[in-house]
This record gives C-alpha cells, structure tokens and sequence, in this order.
C-alpha cells in the first residue's frame, strides 16, 4: 500500500468512524423520551439553584477519565512510553468505541488505536484487562462494604418455616466474599494465568501477547489499585452531588453505601452501554428508592451521571478518531 493510499484510507475511516458513533449515539440514545425529559428537569432544577453543582460534576468527569487515563499510561509503559495526554486521547476514545458493545469490551479496541504497531496493540489488551481487574476488586471490594450495610437495614427475603430473615442475602455476601478474596489472589498472582496458557494447547501460541502481565511488579499492581480505588471515590462523588443538587435529601455516607450496591450490581450484570442506562435507572431508584421517595430527582440525576461520565467523552472521543492514523506509514 502506498503512501498516498494510506493518506486516503486515514483520513476516509477516521471520518467513518465518527459518522458512525455520532450517528448510533443520536438514534439509539438522544431519541428516548425518558433520556429528554429527565435531561430536561435536571437542567431546570440545576439553573434554579445555580449551575455550580454541575460544573464540579463535569470537572470531575475530567477527573475520573484523567485517573482511568494514568492507569493506562502505566500498563502500557513496557510496551510504549505514550504521554499522558494521548493516554487520556485514547481512553476517550475507548469510551466511544464501548458504547455499542457488551460490557464495553469495545473499550480496548479504541485504545489500541493510539499505540504504534500491531504486537504493540494485541499485548496492549492484556494490559488493559489488568486494568479492569483493579476496577473490578475495588467495585467489589466496597459494594460487599454496601452490601453489608443493605443487609443490616433493609430484608429482601421475608423469614419463613424454613430460613430465617435475609437467608439468601446472607448466603449471596458469602459467596461474593470468597469471589472477592480469590480475584485479589489471582490479581497479585497473574503468572497463574499466563500459566493456564501454556498448558492449553489450543491457547499456546497467543501466550506471547499476555506475557506482558506478569512484567508488573507488587508495587505497580498496588498503585493501579489505589488509582481505581481514588477513580471510584471520584464518580461516586459526582453522583451523591448531583443528587444532593437536585433535591434528594439523604445522609451521604448511607447514599455512598447504597450507590456501591449499585456499581455492585451493575458489575454483575452483563449489558451494553446504551442498554445500561435503562437498567442503572431501575436499579438505582429501588436502591437509593430506600433512602429518598424523591423518585423523580433519583431518575433525573441517574440519567444526568450517565450522560456527563459516558455519553459526552464518548462523544469527544468519537471527535478525536479524525485525527487517528490507522494505517501507519510503516
């Protein structure tokens, strides 16, 4: 392929790309009436009590990807050194990419775009999993924390002649614990993976591109963590802020507990991004539904955080694949 070709072809798929996210995002997303109408009572209620709530949320959407963008910035190190506003470039354009696939498994591919050659790309995803893992423990981690609070005040399952009140809650904290306690386990011992490769026949020869998993140390594993676990810190206080905005009144350490049996929840699930927001609605008006009867403001601050954390870097990112080599010059 020729340079001039490979000129075209850029620029040609770049401009495809973001035709296509732009127009999957406004069919499948900007047409739902519930999604209007709940955009609509939170901008009415945020500019009757000033707009100073939504700024700090939108600053902190910058701050959420920003740490998702250091975490990315370190896995992929070994592989290329990449500052750390290409990082940030290329998580936004994960985001872009993850709109219209389960769990957002589009993520990685959007990612890989902004690293430099095709061995490059396919080790990058492994790394990129390890990232998710360190999110997964420290969601994990406190929605058991969450789940724990649930169980003390509130019951599911009503007693019976044969189990006593929150049975089956009791026994779902059981098993999530020991799963939690195993994954930290594999987390600070990824060489069992890479092992389980080797001795698979069928997944031998694609071991070359995980290898790069077992090249973090204990300490680079630890700050990934602490990153994810400041990352979460940092998009639940955008939620309790915009429900506190919006007029939902609640203590904000029992919406912190709550809104982790959310994240919990939705970890669990399996769902697309632009079904996820239809799911998280349901989820979070019966579990912040506990705390506050203010269902409307609960539904409008759901929609509002989806839209700022998902919907608008998907948005920015979608922008930023037109200046995106795909083919290189090499």
């Amino acid at each position: 392929m020729n340079k001039s070709t490979k000129i075209i072809l850029n620029y040609l798929l770049g401009a495809v790309l973001f035709a296509w996210l732009a127009y999957s995002i406004y069919t499948q997303v900007l047409t739902k009436a519930d999604l209007q109408t709940s955009l609509r009572q939170m901008l009415s209620t945020l500019r009757n009590k000033g707009g100073i709530a939504l700024v700090v949320v939108l600053i902190g959407m910058l701050f959420n990807w920003g740490l998702e963008a250091r975490k990315w910035q370190m896995l992929v190190k070994p592989l290329q050194k990449i500052s750390f506003l290409r990082a940030f470039s290329a998580v936004l354009s994960g985001v872009s990419f993850s709109i219209n696939t389960p769990n957002r498994i589009g993520e990685y591919g959007g990612r890989v775009l902004y690293l430099k050659n095709n061995r490059s790309k396919l080790k990058a995803i492994a790394a990129t999993m390890v990232g998710s893992f360190s999110q997964l423990i420290v969601t994990i981690i406190f929605g058991l924390i969450g789940l724990m609070y649930y169980i003390s005040k509130f019951t599911l399952v009503k007693g019976d002649n044969h189990f006593s009140s929150g049975f089956w809650e009791k026994i779902l904290l059981g098993v999530l614990t020991v799963i939690c306690v195993l994954i930290i386990l594999l987390y600070f011992r990824l060489q069992i993976i890479v092992a389980i490769f080797e001795k698979i026949p069928f997944l031998r020869k694609a071991r070359v591109f995980i290898q790069i998993i077992v090249r973090y140390s204990a300490g680079d594993l630890e700050r990934l963590l602490l990153l994810s676990a400041c990352r979460y810190m940092v998009f639940s206080a955008q939620y309790l802020i915009l429900l506190d905005s919006l007029g939902v009144e609640m203590h904000w350490w029992q919406g912190f507990l709550m809104n982790a049996v959310i994240y919990l929840v939705m970890a669990l699930v399996p769902t697309i991004a632009i079904a996820e927001l239809g799911l998280r609605g349901k989820v979070s008006l019966y579990f912040m539904g506990l705390l506050s009867a203010n269902s409307p403001a609960i539904i409008a601050a759901t929609v509002g955080i989806w839209c700022i954390n998902l919907l608008l870097p998907a948005i920015l990112g979608s922008v930023l694949l037109l200046g995106i080599k795909i083919f290189k010059e090499k």
